[in-house]
């Protein structure tokens, strides 16, 4: 099977000889790591088969975010964690989407514009819950950032779960959603989003809202809401946006010394389709993924906040719920031997090569 480090020690050369100086540390250090995952640069473990007797090594991951081989242990403990915070209502999945006007600007400052998504995505579904003339209540939910389409451009969103109930003011209460299929209105979201983020702008950098098209505040914003029952099919949904990255090694078909062929499925049709890019343009969709260093994903707002931890136990009291106790998930197992097929056991360690 065709894998990321491949198409990255094919491409990758040519990639940094052109691009070089205009090449983010972020990504240098996403490639490196890629590049050095489980080989023997970062060392590992060895086994011994007890039916051949023959030695095998397996190597340390690197664990970067971006590593399309890394990530799915750790994404099946989030999910397990997230199933404890989960409560007996009605879950919804809102998406928060910018025009496409403002996308290259997001994509030229990230540092300082996902946060700003972020805070006032956050707000704006924060501020029409509350709104007493619609449901006059406190939230309290997840948001995951995606920057990818399934064709790897960049189309920057934010998806949050969502509770259909929540706290009212007085904190005495817990109001939950009327309708199981509706949950706050599209369109009112996605203007109360715009106008907070056209202020932001305003007030934290006039000279970059400046140099923004004036149509895109006038023109139709898009928040798109849906029912998603009690919301677990949703955590893995987002886990994969959590702890794996734009690609899977699954979707890759073929490289050679000039090109790069993926397969993804259309939105719209629902038809799987080739797309054949240069190794160049493989490689600037793919590294436009990659997250600032230290930026974080995935966040909690209102009563799931990590500080909010006597607001969640009263909610828990007035619907009158414990949350179930959270498994871990099993230890990985050791490795099976490749010619035996029986697990091996481990007796030594590889150390790193030499830089």
């Amino acid at each position: 099977m065709l894998d990321l480090a491949e198409i990255l020690r094919r491409h990758w050369p040519a990639y940094l000889k052109k691009f070089g100086g205009r090449i983010l540390p972020s990504h240098r250090r996403a490639v490196a790591a890629m590049l050095r995952c489980r080989t023997p640069a970062l060392g590992g473990q060895l086994y011994r088969c007890a039916r051949c007797g023959k030695l095998h090594g397996a190597y340390h991951s690197c664990n970067h975010r971006a590593c399309p081989k890394c990530g799915h242990h750790e994404a099946t403990a989030w999910i397990a964690k997230q199933k404890t915070l989960l409560l007996p209502v009605p879950y919804f999945l809102v998406t928060f989407t910018v025009p496409g006007q403002l996308r290259p600007f997001i994509r030229a400052r990230q540092k300082f514009f996902y946060p700003l998504l972020f805070a006032q995505s956050a707000a704006a579904l924060a501020d029409i819950a509350a709104d007493p003339k619609r449901w006059g209540v406190a939230l309290g939910f997840l948001g995951v950032l995606q920057t990818w389409t399934r064709d790897l451009r960049y189309h920057p969103h934010i998806h949050y779960l969502v509770p259909g109930g929540g706290l009212t003011h007085d904190q005495l209460r817990w109001l939950r959603v009327p309708n199981p299929q509706f949950f706050l209105p599209q369109p009112v979201l996605a203007a109360r989003f715009g106008n907070r983020l056209k202020a932001a702008l305003q007030q934290k950098d006039p000279k970059l809202f400046l140099s923004i098209p004036p149509k895109t505040w006038s023109q139709k914003w898009v928040v798109d809401v849906l029912a998603v029952g009690r919301g677990e099919p949703v955590l893995k949904y987002l886990s994969a946006y959590i702890y794996k990255t734009a690609i899977t090694a699954q979707r890759l078909l073929g490289c050679d010394d000039t090109s790069v062929t993926f397969r993804y499925r259309e939105g719209s049709s629902g038809q799987e389709k080739l797309c054949p890019l240069s190794g160049e343009a493989f490689l600037h969709r793919f590294l436009q993924h990659i997250l600032p260093c230290g930026f974080q994903r995935v966040r909690y707002f209102g009563w799931l906040a990590p500080a909010a931890t006597k607001r969640r136990a009263r909610i828990l009291a007035l619907l009158d719920w414990k949350a179930p106790p959270f498994i871990a998930p099993a230890a990985l197992p050791p490795p099976h031997c490749p010619h035996c097929q029986i697990p091996m056991k481990r007796i030594g360690t590889l150390p790193r090569a030499p830089p």
